[in-house]
């Protein structure tokens, strides 16, 4: 009988399996779960789960398959992840063992990038402005003084990064009648022509766009990739959405544009999780703060559920994976 190691705890379980998706988890082999007050963070706790297992199911805050944990599960074969970035969980002895990986990103694009044109449009709307106001206690006339709004349709945007959320955005934002501009090193004109947009260089796009939205990973090259030079190319009025990665936004930088009001924000992700109460950017009234939750919607948790099973399925039945991550793919993912 093949066990599957479901590595996370109850509440972060209940947000990936429904009851059809747990039934067909149970159908592909023996189920086995930490004890509810478990910590799979611990290196201890996550090898005793794992003694005798062929599959681990790994969730946030997982423990990485260290050579420990590789020792205690001489028959551990595939880790199915959750969610999308699997760096913190493989390490070059678990590859080196022949532990094969697999990750539900593609569950996440359509949530990121939808979330991704809900604060675009708020920001030219001026809706996160408005709402400042009037929770503030200014007058009604002091209230309705934002600056000028915009319609989607017509507006050039700038998508920083051709990912799977990169992709979702683009094709919402383009239904809406937007015109596209994509900044990527990985991504041919042909392909952005597919994609009906077009390739320009990162400085182009951000000169260029009344809206730019980041999607690209977190990798050595990114780390830091819009600062205070880049953001000085934005026009005046300008937009960034970041539902992406704080890394990528050197946040200096960023709050001191923000502070000069030349441009307006929606961010979701922060150099400091949780972002502390006292935190600037909680009183600018041109940012516009989700915490962190843009894939978090009842629909993608659920899609990302559903692919963990299929993709064990596969795997157990011999067949090719849908979304394995090779070793040397890692240094083009976040």
């Amino acid at each position: 009988m093949t066990v599957i190691a479901v590595a996370a705890p109850p509440e972060v379980r209940d947000l990936f399996f429904d009851a059809d998706t747990w039934a067909a988890l149970r159908r592909l082999g023996d189920v086995r779960l930490p004890p509810p007050e478990a910590d799979v963070g611990d290196e201890a706790t996550l090898a005793a789960l794992l003694a005798g297992a062929d599959v681990v199911v790994t969730g946030w805050g997982c423990a990485p398959l260290s050579a420990a944990v590789l020792a205690a599960a001489p028959g551990l074969r595939l880790l199915a992840h959750t969610g999308a970035s699997v760096k913190p969980f493989v390490t070059p002895e678990s590859f080196a063992r022949g532990v094969r990986v697999t990750q539900a990103g593609e569950a996440m694009a359509y949530a990121v990038g939808e979330q991704a044109l809900a604060l675009t449009l708020a920001l030219l709307h001026r809706v996160h402005r408005f709402d400042h106001a009037l929770r503030t206690g200014v007058d009604w006339a002091t209230a309705k003084a934002a600056p000028p709004r915009r319609e989607l349709r017509g507006a050039t945007v700038g998508v920083v990064g051709a990912s799977r959320t990169g992709r979702a955005y683009l094709g919402l934002v383009r239904a809406l009648g937007a015109r596209v501009l994509v900044a990527d090193p990985y991504l041919s004109d042909a392909e952005a022509a597919t994609l009906g947009a077009e390739r320009v260089a990162l400085d182009d796009l951000l000169r260029r766009s009344q809206v730019v939205s980041l999607h690209a990973p977190v990798l050595p090259e990114t780390v830091g990739m819009i600062g205070a030079r880049e953001l000085a190319l934005l026009p005046d009025g300008a937009l960034l959405v970041n539902t992406a990665r704080a890394a990528l936004v050197d946040e200096a930088a960023l709050l001191a544009a923000l502070r000069a009001g030349r441009i307006d924000a929606a961010l979701d992700v922060f150099d400091a999780e949780p972002l502390p109460a006292d935190h600037p950017l909680r009183r600018l009234p041109n940012v516009l703060l989700t915490p962190h939750e843009a894939a978090g919607t009842v629909e993608s948790r659920r899609r990302a559920g559903a692919i963990v099973v299929t993709e064990i399925h596969r795997f157990l039945r011999g067949r090719p994976l849908a979304h394995e991550v090779r070793p040397e793919q890692l240094d083009r993912t976040g």
